[in-house]
């Protein structure tokens, strides 16, 4: 190969894996300088330097929260061996307890107990017009990560 082309092609190699794989910015930064999308609208809270993130979503019109576990680049579902993820919800400076359920999903085969999606519902969320939610610990792939949290994004409409 000549080696000119080969220089351009090591600099073009260089200048994507430096990019992430991502076209555009987006709206979580992360610690490198960089930032991802969360893929469904909501906001991304980074776990670890890295590792993974959760995205916060919630739909004020019926009062439901959905948290979804991402790899660290936010593209793909992490699945988790937990039945529910234990929260704290703070709405108009009150906070509450509120159980996030783990989803079954029949398309990717995801089950109670082996889910990258969990979910709540709450009359007293519907309409609030800013939500934080506080995790206490969570545990993925063996690594466990304390004291998270967030505010919690609107779903578009």
């Amino acid at each position: 190969m000549n080696p000119t082309l080969r220089t351009l092609s090591l600099a073009l190699v260089s200048l994507l894996l430096v990019a992430c794989g991502r076209k555009e910015p987006a709206p979580a930064a992360h610690s490198g300088g960089h930032v991802h999308t969360a893929p469904h609208g909501g906001m991304l809270i980074e776990l670890g330097d890295h590792a993974y993130n959760l995205e916060l979503l919630r739909d004020p019109a019926s009062g439901k929260i959905t948290v979804w576990v991402l790899d660290g680049h936010a593209e793909n579902f992490v699945r988790i061996k937990a039945a529910a993820i234990e929260a704290s919800v703070t709405v108009g400076g009150e906070k509450k307890s509120l159980a996030l359920k783990a989803v079954a999903n029949a398309a990717t085969g995801e089950t109670v107990g082996d889910t990258s999606q969990f979910e709540a519902q709450a009359d007293w969320l519907k309409g609030a017009a800013s939500v934080e939610l506080s995790v206490p610990s969570i545990e993925i792939k063996g690594r466990r990560f304390e004291r998270l949290s967030g505010k919690v994004g609107v779903a578009a409409k």
